[in-house]
């Protein structure tokens, strides 16, 4: 540009993320910018959403207040498809029978960094679930064995992830089970008008096979699928019932009745209760034949054996000859009595595995809440929501029963993944109220709010206060370190290094932070190897640390208790063995003390130099008081334990690892060895400034 040219171009400046311009012309967001495209695609006046409550909130003819009412599930691809397969399941001639298939969908937003998918998948092909009763197989359109990290890794960045079960009622007649999925999702490509990439497992391990089938968000130009939810409600299921009633044909009168007749004792929700709860007026059901109502004896007589099985669990009562008063939680009970049948059969297939047999009296179903703390052997991971990525733990306790904890909460089912089968674990109620950090932090607050580490320190060294192993160090950073996660969570606020602003409900919103983390217990694996293998084992167990512990779990010798008992007198013999236990003259075999921390020791030297010789480094092991710094690593499982690689310029070291280190891998930590573990230091952090 020459120096004489003239321009309009004026630089104002504005506030952050404002475009310019008055609030009636900003841009639309863009839902906005979609309606506005399918309203103008369907004919219809564009213009400004209508006020409510005035006239324009009138509709000007039936046609645009449907299409207003049902506009959002009416976005995305399938919608024609589905569209005309409801007209054609209209028009179909009411003694066609098409075969009944049950389709469960889910839409997962992924989140970014999260591994519920794996877990998701990852359970999907767990052990049990094919016709052999071995792990599933995971296939897909052009093979059939389909590679499920790589499918998880080109999905990574997805938005989105569509999960479907689809369960033929009949599924067991199906020739083909892999064979019909194909068949459902290739008919599902053509009215979506695009490729799909997706994986799918058959399960036979219920009384119905079914398929389960994970599916990117992803179409075939790599933008975001989106599917209408006409389609997903029942253009899906619509389709499987088409090919299910080709290959099987129509459902015969004889077929119907012998289903109809199955369900009148079934523990579960059925189409006799859905038919009856829909005709019931006010929860009456009249039966009586002068009521006036048209059925036949065999509809009639499904309808009394059913009321008949219901009186016995308390949701129908016969209020007089021919008139049945119906519970209004007859729905919501069945559907849960259905999921304890669900509960008791995996128990008993968990069971069945290991060669065992337990009374239905030993088992203890505790849902998402435990009240009494439970120790165990995991010998069973199972999905909760066969759709959903939450777990539950089929526990044998040391109390001879076998528990089932559903884990509600994200966090309870990450930790789940260190507990795999045959591991031990200890399952007890979350802490109620705030911690005594907690308390401790607001009574030096005061009304004024304002939290000094260094007055804390002060008090501490003055001994007012009694300090936990009498480091006042560690006690002070221990607190700043829980104000550190409370401040991620906006809950408190840092002025400086050493002022901290606290709010007048700290200990409310700190008690709700924790709840809200991890949920209603708390799980906890102390073990991961198995009752053998412990047993031989030349590092700290969970036995050893039993035997030794002043707060010993009771144990009941029955089931798994029993099993641990004779582990524990094998145990100390080993130990006898290894010399470090002695056998008195009586025959009574003396553990000392200090056992756990011996072994820990000996393993992580024993473990050290193993990993020095690959790493070409020296390691060494540091001492009580011995400051460490350097860049965390990894981590790697000992007998002892998990314990994270603690590296710098010259050598490296092994340390506990704990929960909170995994957001640092890779990155410089520094702490100070203490009696009770290791005082990480996470509250400095270096950057430009500096």
């Amino acid at each position: 540009m020459s120096s004489d040219d003239t321009s309009d171009l004026r630089l104002r400046a504005g506030k952050i993320r404002d475009r310019g311009g008055s609030p009636s012309r900003r841009p639309r967001s863009l839902f906005a910018q979609v309606m506005k495209a399918v309203t103008k695609t369907k004919g219809a006046e564009i213009g400004p959403a209508p006020k409510r409550g005035g006239r324009s909130d009138r509709r000007r003819d039936g046609a645009a207040s449907r299409h207003r009412k049902g506009r959002c599930c009416r976005i995305g691809r399938g919608q024609a498809a589905a569209d005309r397969l409801k007209l054609v399941a209209q028009q179909r001639e009411p003694g066609e029978r098409m075969r009944r298939v049950v389709v469960k969908a889910r839409i997962v937003r992924l989140k970014l960094g999260s591994k519920g998918a794996d877990a998701h998948l990852r359970y999907l092909q767990r052990d049990g679930t094919d016709r052999e009763g071995k792990k599933g197989r995971l296939y897909g359109a052009d093979t059939d064995a389909a590679d499920g990290r790589e499918f998880l890794e080109c999905g990574r960045e997805d938005r989105h992830q569509f999960r479907f079960i689809v369960a033929p009622e009949d599924g067991d007649q199906l020739s083909d089970l892999r064979a019909f999925t194909r068949d459902v999702m290739k008919q599902m490509e053509e009215d979506l008008g695009t490729k799909l990439d997706w994986v799918a497992v058959d399960h036979f391990n219920t009384g119905h096979p079914h398929s389960h089938v994970v599916i990117r968000g992803k179409d075939e130009a790599g933008k975001d699928l989106v599917i209408a939810q006409d389609y997903i409600t029942d253009g899906i299921r619509l389709r499987a019932q088409e090919l299910a009633t080709l290959e099987l044909g129509p459902e015969t009168d004889l077929e119907l009745r012998s289903k109809l007749t199955a369900e009148i004792t079934a523990e579960r929700f059925t189409r006799i209760d859905r038919a009856m709860l829909a005709e019931a007026g006010e929860g009456t059901l009249n039966l009586r034949p002068e009521a006036g109502q048209v059925r036949a004896d065999f509809d009639r007589t499904l309808r009394i054996g059913r009321l008949q099985t219901l009186s016995r669990y308390g949701l129908a009562t016969e209020s007089e000859p021919g008139v049945w008063k119906l519970s209004d939680e007859l729905e919501p009970t069945l559907r849960e009595l259905s999921g304890r049948g669900d509960i008791i059969k995996a128990i008993n297939r968990a069971l069945k595995a290991r060669g065992e047999e337990r009374a239905l009296e030993s088992y203890s179903l505790h849902g998402e809440e435990a009240t009494a703390r439970i120790t165990g052997r995991v010998i069973d991971k199972r999905l909760t929501d066969e759709l959903g990525e939450r777990l539950g733990l089929v526990v044998d306790g040391v109390d001879g029963r076998v528990h089932h904890v559903a884990l509600g909460s994200e966090a309870m089912s990450n930790a789940a993944e260190e507990a795999s089968i045959g591991s031990i674990v200890e399952i007890a109620p979350a802490p109620a109220g705030p911690r005594p950090a907690d308390r401790n932090i607001a009574q030096l607050a005061g009304d004024s709010g304002d939290y000094r580490p260094s007055i804390h320190r002060a008090i501490a060294e003055a001994s007012r206060i009694r300090v936990p192993g009498g480091d006042n160090d560690a006690y002070v950073e221990s607190h700043v370190r829980r104000l550190e996660a409370l401040r991620r969570a906006g809950i408190v606020e840092r002025l400086d290094a050493d002022h901290w602003r606290v709010p007048p409900d700290f200990e409310q919103r700190a008690a709700d932070y924790d709840a809200q983390r991890r949920g209603r217990m708390t799980l906890r694996v102390l073990s991961s190897l198995d009752l053998e293998s412990q047993i031989g084992t030349d590092g700290a167990t969970w036995l050893d640390r039993e035997m030794t512990s002043s707060r010993r779990v009771p144990i009941v010798r029955a089931g798994f208790g029993a099993d641990v008992d004779r582990a524990m007198k094998q145990r100390r013999e080993m130990l006898v063995e290894m010399g470090h236990a002695r056998r008195t003259p009586d025959n009574v075999i003396r553990v000392p003390g200090d056992l756990v921390a011996r072994l820990e020791r000996s393993e992580i030297e024993r473990v050290g130099k193993s990993m020095a010789a690959d790493k070409h480094a020296p390691f060494k092991m540091k001492a009580e008081g011995e400051r460490i710094s350097g860049v965390f690593t990894g981590t790697t499982s000992l007998v002892s334990g998990k314990y994270a690689v603690i590296e710098n310029a010259y050598e490296f070291t092994l340390v506990p690892w704990r929960p909170v280190m995994d957001d640092r891998l890779g990155r410089q930590i520094s702490g100070v060895v203490r009696n009770s573990g290791i005082s990480w230091d996470f509250t400095r952090s270096r950057g430009i400034g500096i």
